[in-house]
């Protein structure tokens, strides 16, 4: 049984990194496993909802049942009828809050890949920067030239759209043709250029095919991805990377496969494989490799290593800097604008665009220092003109029907992607005296936004408000929500990347410093935050770390 469990390499989990490490270590070679702790989601023939009509779903698509928010608390607020089935139940995966906050999951293989935003964008060589600048957390071990070619590399795959803006701090790439704005975002953009020196407004970089791509696509401007897309038209590991890792003929998939451990010999100072619950039989299976990649995201990697307890390791496996766990970062949401245009009624648009716009960070640049924050934020959006909701409810005969059927007025909104500083207190624990159905220790989540945080949604709002008004739009209004963290579902820094193994817990190859076969490439990796969408980043030290790893072994250093 030892023997027919035994592979090359282990993968923990199947979404963004989990599905890029399934990729490249399959195709270097080697014999891959990959444990996901969910069920099996097979690219097309399980994207059930995807070609419904909204008529065909019981509440058309315009409320949660009393039982999904009953059972799914926290999952509801994020999914609807046409893509629950890709969120988890809060009733059967809890999770305590000693603060509120978010922890959106998706429990199947390809994980929150079929879900996902689809935005991508580099972190630039200012943010790998600025914790060292600023004396902030610790210091990234890596540099922008480190990443830059995986990014390429991945990006060439992914196949994302975009148009090049030559923007220091947002470096560019080689795109597919960009999804073009509408009218009213058009003349938005001209507006803030002509306005202001700093700020600029693209299109979304979105990892949407507008053209094919590997026999991917293109996109069909549908702008229901969060349902799965049966024509491969937006990036999932579903649609993308567990394909070509499955081609090579190297890869084991195993559905249901909840990771309760990574087993540790001391005598050779290695891990030697993990310990895996059936999620259905809840029998236990021990599997062997010898090199493990852990990429169950950001929470629940640092549960495992928690859980992941020995004589040499008391306090979970690689923890003898005492920082799994701690450094939780999210980014900043639920700050922005709304406001209406009186112009263009003659101009509409075709096709649902999934996608927007883009105002790229413009605070804290070039030695200028705001002095109520550090860091700062990006603003995404879209403008559409309002349909048949926005008109009275009540009527009757073929004058009102026609009516419903002439759009409304321009509407624009603008929202934030801020970044938030590391903190040590913000961490998840298990709490070894409430156990899930499982047998395994709950995870409890402590965060509190900072006041760094609340300064920064605070000039979101001026910023924002100004900006539409002297563009010319009318009944502008702020909106700004307290913000709950984990609300953008942008979880990051729990086994953070450093220079120190006494401060951090991976090195500049997402290499544990304390146990050199185990690898961490998913958002636990992160030191900071910046205030890019941060999967292409995962996706590119997923790559990096993957080539660094099969080196090592092909070297007789692993």
């Amino acid at each position: 049984m030892e023997k027919k469990n035994r592979f090359d390499a282990i993968v923990v989990g199947s979404g963004i990194s989990g599905g890029w490490a399934a990729k490249e270590l399959c195709e270097l070679g080697l014999k891959t496993l990959v444990l996901e702790r969910g069920r099996d989601v097979k690219h097309i023939d399980d994207y059930n909802t995807a070609a419904m009509h909204p008529w065909e779903f019981e509440s058309r698509l315009l409320q949660n049942t009393k039982s999904d928010i009953r059972d799914s608390p926290i999952q509801s607020k994020y999914f609807n009828e046409g893509n629950k089935h890709f969120f988890v139940k809060d009733k059967d995966y809890p999770y305590l809050q000693e603060n509120p906050f978010h922890w959106v999951r998706g429990y199947q293989v390809g994980g929150r890949s079929l879900t996902w935003g689809r935005q991508c964008y580099r972190l630039s060589p200012m943010d790998f920067e600025a914790n060292l600048k600023e004396d902030v957390a610790v210091d990234w071990p890596i540099r922008y030239n480190d990443i830059a070619p995986w990014y390429k590399y991945v990006e060439t795959f992914v196949g994302v759209s975009g148009l090049k803006a030559n923007i220091p701090h947002l470096p560019d790439s080689t795109y597919l043709p960009h999804i073009p704005m509408n009218c009213l975002e058009s003349y938005f953009s001209d507006s803030v250029s002509k306005q202001y020196e700093d700020r600029t407004v693209i299109p979304i970089r979105l990892a949407n095919l507008t053209q094919s791509k590997h026999g991917r696509g293109p996109c069909q401007y549908r702008n229901l991805c969060s349902r799965g897309c049966m024509f491969g038209g937006y990036f999932s590991s579903n649609s993308a990377t567990l394909p070509a890792a499955e081609l090579t003929g190297n890869m084991t998939l195993r559905p249901n496969s909840i990771v309760k451990e990574v087993m540790y010999d001391p005598k050779i100072n290695k891990a030697t494989g993990v310990r895996v619950i059936d999620a259905i039989t809840k029998k236990e299976t021990a599997y062997y490799a010898k090199i493990i990649f852990l990429n169950a995201s950001t929470i629940a990697t640092a549960a495992i290593l928690l859980n992941s307890k020995s004589t040499s390791f008391p306090n979970g496996l690689g923890n003898s800097s005492r920082q799994v766990g701690h450094n939780l970062m999210d980014h900043l949401m639920n700050s922005g604008t709304v406001a209406n245009y009186d112009g263009f009624k003659d101009s509409y648009y075709t096709g649902r665009n999934p996608g927007g716009i883009y105002i790229p960070r413009f605070r804290n640049l070039d030695g200028q220092k705001e002095s109520s924050f550090k860091r700062g934020y990006a603003l995404m959006g879209s403008a559409f003109r309002e349909g048949w909701q926005e008109y009275p409810s009540k009527g009757f005969g073929a004058k009102f029907k026609d009516k419903l059927t002439q759009p409304s007025q321009w509407k624009i909104w603008l929202g934030c992607r801020g970044e938030m500083l590391p903190n040590y207190e913000n961490k998840i624990e298990l709490d070894y005296g409430k156990k899930d159905k499982w047998g395994l220790p709950i995870v409890k989540v402590f965060f509190e936004n900072s006041a760094n945080d609340k300064a920064m949604l605070e000039d979101v709002k001026v910023q924002t408000e100004a900006m539409l008004k002297n563009a010319g739009f009318v009944n502008v209004y702020s909106y700004q929500s307290k913000p709950t963290p984990g609300s953008e579902v942008h979880e990051m820094g729990t086994a953070r990347m450093g220079r120190d193994p006494s401060t951090s817990v991976l090195n500049k190859n997402n290499q544990m410093h304390d146990v050199k076969n185990v690898f961490i490439t998913d958002g636990s990796c992160m030191t900071s935050s910046a205030s890019q969408n941060p999967s292409l980043t995962y996706m590119a030290l997923t790559a990096r770390a993957c080539h660094f790893a099969v080196d090592q072994l092909k070297k007789g250093a692993l």
